[in-house]
């Protein structure tokens, strides 16, 4: 996964809000943590958008992720916003830090590619185990409800200016994965346009299930929201945050 497809990674996602994103997450370090956190560890976290946010807000970070060539993404954004953080190559599943963190983010969905309840609980232990305590650990998941009903069987296109793609997607409901498969055409230089293919699965986690893994972990949940809000999440929510702490 995230080989070619790091590369216009930020061509599909030019629609997200990171400012907004990173406002709400500070919202929650608010409400949630007596200190304002210093040190961050963004897990997962692709071509570094959040984390160069946040780093240009005076945070330490350390971005990681399993995609050298979205860290390749990550380091040139990087030298171009004039903020240098940490960028450490390696899987979410068995990531080593140096010492302890004050809070960890996994954002836009990373999570649910975690397929496995016990690699998920793995994830949630290795947390744990690099959360200084009172520390907080923010992540965010794609709902059973789109991964069923939104995204399910169902098929997408979209023909932009530099970039046009076919999504195909394929629910299956014992299972509860959700597979992607997306045919992409780049624009690279007049009428020429380079194709990329790309596979993708995502899990629909239910949030008993979440709840067990963190607790069994040894994370304590303090809230599940509806995106970018304070309120409970609705049978119709399609991405939802949880805070959980050490």
């Amino acid at each position: 996964m995230y080989s070619d497809f790091a590369y216009v990674y930020d061509l599909l996602t030019k629609d997200v809000d990171y400012s907004k994103m990173a406002d709400y997450i500070e919202s929650l370090f608010s409400e949630y943590m007596a200190e304002k956190p210093k040190l961050l560890l963004d897990l997962a976290c692709g071509t570094g958008s959040l984390t160069l946010e946040l780093a240009k807000r005076g945070y330490d970070m350390i971005g990681i992720d399993a995609s050298e060539d979205m860290l390749n993404c990550a380091v040139e954004k990087s030298g171009e916003a004039q903020v240098f953080p940490l960028w450490v190559c390696q899987d979410m599943r068995n990531f080593e830090l140096y010492g302890t963190v004050d809070a960890i983010l996994c954002t836009l969905d990373s999570l649910n590619y975690i397929t496995d309840y016990g690699e998920l609980k793995l994830v949630f232990s290795l947390v744990r185990n690099y959360l200084n305590p009172g520390g907080l650990f923010i992540f965010d998941m794609n709902t059973p409800y789109k991964l069923e009903s939104i995204l399910g069987n169902n098929f997408f296109y979209e023909i932009g200016e530099d970039i046009a793609y076919i999504w195909q997607n394929t629910y299956d409901r014992d299972t509860r994965i959700c597979s992607f498969d997306l045919t992409l055409f780049v624009k690279e230089s007049g009428d020429l346009y380079k194709r990329f293919e790309e596979e993708q699965q995502q899990k629909a986690w239910n949030f008993e299930e979440v709840k067990s893994a963190l607790q069994e972990a040894g994370l304590k949940l303090m809230g599940i929201f509806d995106e970018y809000t304070k309120n409970p999440p609705r049978e119709n929510s399609e991405r939802c945050f949880f805070v959980a702490t050490r």
